[in-house]
């Protein structure tokens, strides 16, 4: 089975859901032990994660590739994988079922090298809302940690060395309550609530830019408001979304969105920036690794990521940890995608990002062993 054929298997499962999710690690467990490669499967808050290894356990350097196999919610029909000349169409093809099943093709084809450990780890928890005890953050506990990691997320073949930090906010409006035939003598909670994003859309954080991100981005993704259709709401609840640039401060960011009249943020999920140095080795070989296989267009291999991932659960531990992906367009959207050709070509820049750390890593500079 090639990567094509592996993500639409992959695709057809409904990992939105958790019958699906245990349903799909159950087939990656059993498809890389058919090919030799013991696999240690097990679950956390309920959801399964997976992690295999290959290569010498003394191996050096030794590299983390991670994964996940849950996505967002899709209508029926995107579980039902189509092709389109070169593309791949279905709900995460490219967000990262495209990429998992590369790395799982990659990880196979790297079982019999000699020189350096590889560790291939799995969530089902990337795109849940659980604030705390991600998977990602057990496996690393757990010691599946290295010298360098990539995270499978959609890049188009880039290497994202930075992407923004995350602070989600839970934000608490207060109104006064009135009869609904008389809204003027009430203080609408829900309409509040819409005026004070568009407040935080202008504070001035959100104007802000850095060398490789022209803004934050601060999205309005959910609102809850109104008890009773003849009545004002005197209560609305807001979830904004504000993805922050490196160099900001989260704190400095939710004190100014606290100050907005009427506006209580009663509860924050924060994870920082990722960023790693464009000069790190290891990032400098996936680079090679990448321009020897299909370079992508345009003169920049690294880029920053609008979107945060659980790469940041590698940083936190001392793990330089990129997110690295095939290309693709549409994820989280109606028509996502994933070309069939470039799933060929990151399994084989994976396979030789690896190969080429021996020769390049020579022991002067190789970085210190983490694990």
């Amino acid at each position: 089975m090639d990567e094509r054929a592996l993500t639409e298997r992959l695709l057809t499962y409904d990992t939105s859901t958790l019958e699906g999710m245990q349903s799909a690690a159950g087939f990656v467990k059993g498809w890389l032990e058919a090919r030799d490669v013991e696999v240690k499967g097990g679950v956390h808050n309920g959801r399964p994660l997976l992690a295999a290894s290959v290569g010498p356990s003394d191996g050096e350097p030794t590299i983390v590739l991670h994964g996940h196999l849950d996505v967002v919610p899709g209508r029926p029909e995107q579980f039902a994988p189509h092709i389109d000349g070169d593309r791949l169409y279905g709900r995460g093809a490219y967000d990262m079922k495209g990429g998992l099943a590369a790395m799982m093709c990659a990880l196979h084809d790297l079982a019999a090298q000699e020189r350096v450990r590889v560790h291939f780890v799995c969530v089902a928890d990337e795109e849940s809302e659980d604030l705390e005890q991600r998977g990602s953050d057990y496996l690393v506990e757990q010691g599946y940690i290295g010298d360098f990691a990539i995270t499978g997320e959609p890049t188009n073949m880039h290497i994202g060395i930075q992407a923004k930090g995350v602070l989600a906010m839970r934000i608490e409006v207060a109104g006064k309550a009135a009869h609904g035939s008389t809204p003027w003598v009430g203080d609408n909670a829900v309409l509040k609530a819409f005026d004070i994003f568009r407040q935080i859309e202008t504070l001035p954080f959100a104007r802000e830019s850095s060398d490789m991100f022209d803004r934050p981005s601060v999205n309005l993704s959910r609102i809850l408001g109104g008890d009773a259709l003849n009545k004002v709401p005197d209560v609305c609840v807001i979830d904004v979304d504000v993805r922050y640039l490196p160099g900001q401060e989260p704190e400095k960011i939710k004190a100014a969105v606290n100050d907005l009249p009427d506006a209580n943020v009663i509860k924050v999920f924060h994870r920082r920036p990722a960023m790693v140095a464009r000069e790190d080795p290891f990032v400098q070989a996936l680079g090679e690794a990448i321009s020897h296989i299909a370079p992508p267009p345009g003169e920049q291999l690294s880029v920053g990521r609008d979107g945060a991932s659980d790469a940041i659960s590698f940083l936190e531990a001392g793990v330089p940890a990129v997110e690295c992906g095939p290309v693709g367009d549409g994820h989280h959207g109606p028509e996502e995608w994933v070309s069939i050709r470039s799933l060929e070509d990151y399994r084989r820049a994976l396979v030789e990002f690896v190969n080429l750390l021996p020769g390049q890593m020579g022991q002067d500079e190789r970085p210190l062993r983490i694990a």
